[in-house]
């Protein structure tokens, strides 16, 4: 297995963001909090598309960039739940769904030695407004003309994000009967 291919290198440079990220937060340098972030975001399309357009689809790649899509996420999460960006509820939802499915994978590893997870379009999506909602956070604390997020819209995203989870359960107990 080839590690040190494009989108691999691509992956790793979004985890290595991450603390430059939580750096910038830290700092008060939302401006750059909010440039770093939007680069993680555009690797993320990244690293997929050049692997599929390269041929370049490797394990370690499947699973490095949903490990650093949590982590972005959960830290992005923690830290705008500390400063009261986000209500402390949603984060909690947020890292309760990852931890979930890691365990739940890590269960199927060790019941049945498969480390196959498949991404769904609901799980997809819950991912997507997480990201939608960080990148509207961090606007809304550079450019004072933008207000901060409607509740409804923490609900919204609430709800894609327990969905996911519920679904990833199903499928894991589905695909657990069919062994």
């Amino acid at each position: 297995m080839k590690v040190l291919t494009i989108p691999n290198l691509v992956t790793f440079v979004r985890i290595v963001l991450i603390p430059i990220f939580v750096t910038a937060l830290i700092y008060r340098r939302y401006d750059h909090a909010l440039v770093l972030f939007v680069c993680a975001g555009i690797s993320d399309a990244l690293d997929g598309l050049l692997a599929r357009i390269t041929g370049q689809k490797s394990e370690l790649g499947a699973f490095l960039d949903p490990l650093a899509d949590k982590f972005l996420l959960v830290t992005s999460y923690v830290l705008f739940a500390v400063y009261g960006w986000v209500p402390l509820w949603l984060t909690v939802i947020i890292i309760s769904r990852d931890m979930i499915i890691v365990l739940g994978w890590l269960l199927m590893y060790l019941v049945y030695r498969t480390t196959t997870v498949r991404p769904t379009i609901l799980g997809k999506t819950a991912i997507a407004l997480q990201l939608l909602l960080a990148i509207y956070v961090l606007l809304s604390i550079n450019f004072t003309g933008i207000p901060g997020p409607h509740p409804w819209v923490f609900w919204f995203v609430a709800l894609a994000t327990i969905a996911s989870c519920l679904h990833y359960i199903y499928r894991g107990l589905a695909d657990a009967d069919e062994r």
